[in-house]
């Protein structure tokens, strides 16, 4: 029988390899320390070992997905903040100009309270005088715009205006008829209107929305709403009426 080998040292820091006491004839029993013993996952469990050990954090690709789509973003802004600035640049872009040139009234008899005519006019005739300032820029004005006449709270007449193309440096003055739309005045709105013709200062608002096209060279933009807001003052409700004083706003809705 072959002799037993032990290592050296104290045999009180060392552990059998193997849980019997009685080795079997022929073998080897080796006893090393415990702080010297590396643990080897078994054949089995090998490939799971390599994959997970292998295997990056999620959060590490998170963060990469995270930085890439900020980038993206941020090269965005930039890209679309240097073609304003070019587009600027280069066509010098102009508030268009908006006025009310006349405006009349036809059928409009206060003095009859019980007539339906005199409680709406029959007819308002506006003529708006539309300014393009631009040198590269024409402006497509296209169809369902619509245009009213407001007294107070009280819608007088509605109506629309011509769709046409303004081209660049141009001035066009559109004229539209609008209509009653069988609104009763209230006792208050008649009397307040009586006092305004009397007084020869009649306040009223023109409403206008036009959906349109911006035009540079041969690109056409997207559809815009352009919107035009008056406040016209006028000495009588009267087809020779005439315009005291009148003030309009222009604004756009891009979407």
């Amino acid at each position: 029988m072959a002799d037993r080998v032990h290592p050296c040292g104290d045999a009180s820091q060392t552990a059998p390899l193997h849980a019997s006491n009685n080795p079997q004839p022929g073998t080897y029993v080796v006893q090393i320390p415990k702080d010297q013993i590396y643990r080897v996952p078994p054949p089995e469990n090998a490939t799971l070992y390599d994959k997970y050990t292998r295997q990056k954090p999620r959060h590490n690709c998170c963060r990469s997905c995270l930085c890439w789509l900020l980038f993206t973003v941020a090269s965005l802004l930039l890209l679309s903040a240097i073609a304003a600035v070019v587009f600027y640049l280069v066509v010098r872009p102009e508030s268009p100009n908006y006025s009310v040139q006349k405006i009349s009234f036809k059928g409009f008899n206060l003095t009859a309270a019980s007539s339906p005519s005199s409680t709406v006019p029959q007819q308002v005739d506006v003529a708006v005088r539309a300014e393009n300032p631009n040198r590269k820029m024409g402006i497509y004005y296209e169809r369902d715009s619509s245009a009213n006449v407001v007294y107070t709270d009280i819608k007088l007449c509605d109506g629309a205006l011509p769709a046409f193309y303004q081209p660049p440096k141009n001035v066009t003055e559109l004229e539209t008829a609008l209509t009653g739309t069988g609104i009763r005045l209230t006792s208050a709105a008649r009397e307040g209107l009586v006092e305004a013709q009397r007084q020869g200062m009649v306040a009223l608002k023109l409403h206008v929305r036009a959906p349109a096209r911006i035009k540079v060279g041969s690109i056409k933009s997207w559809k815009i709403t352009v919107k035009v807001d008056c406040g016209i003052t006028v000495n009588k409700l009267a087809p020779e009426a005439k315009i005291v004083s009148k003030d309009c706003n222009y604004g756009v809705d891009l979407w």
